[in-house]
């Protein structure tokens, strides 16, 4: 049984440093045409250097999309003007967040490479299903990382240097449930 609980904690622990490697999402499934709260985790700075800023492009289709301040960091959003206008409430929207960033405020608010953290935002879903993709830029006092690389074809982000974060969409009724 101790040889078992051992193999388990083992585990547990590489699959925890694999997903360490990269930026994720708390949540890696979502409906499709849902409201979503987007977490995205941030597990290390930029080859032992502290993180300064990151920024993260929001995936084609994602609607209406508020960050959540954090305290320290400076946020900055930036709107497009869009392809095709959308209905909220009674109002079109003509624009729509395309980008945001948090930008740390001074040297006491750095990530340090050792530390993690989180960077969450609301929106709504595009409506139909299958992949998208947040592209974070990861800016450090030494060196950045573009987390942007997508797969040339299909949804499998195996050997990327880079991966932008995928965010899988399923169908209602699909037996998943949006957070």
């Amino acid at each position: 049984m101790q040889s078992k609980t051992f193999l388990f904690t083992a585990l547990g622990l590489l699959m925890g440093s694999q997903a360490q490697a990269h930026v994720s999402l708390e949540q890696g499934e979502a409906i499709a045409g849902s409201p979503y709260k987007a977490v995205l985790r941030i597990g290390h700075g930029c080859n032992g250097a502290p993180t300064t800023q990151v920024t993260v492009t929001l995936p084609e289709g994602l609607r209406g999309a508020k960050p959540q301040p954090k305290e320290g960091w400076i946020l900055a959003i930036r709107k497009k003007p869009l392809a095709q206008p959308y209905d909220s409430h009674g109002k079109t929207i003509r624009e729509d967040v395309t980008e945001i960033s948090w930008t740390a405020r001074d040297e006491a608010h750095y990530l340090q490479d050792g530390w993690y953290e989180e960077f969450v935002l609301r929106g709504g879903l595009p409506e139909s299903v299958g992949p998208v993709w947040f592209k974070v830029h990861q800016r450090c006092t030494e060196g950045e990382w573009n987390w942007a690389d997508l797969p040339a074809s299909g949804s499998s982000t195996a050997g990327l240097k880079a991966p932008a974060v995928r965010l899988m969409l399923k169908a209602a009724g699909s037996g998943e449930h949006a957070h």
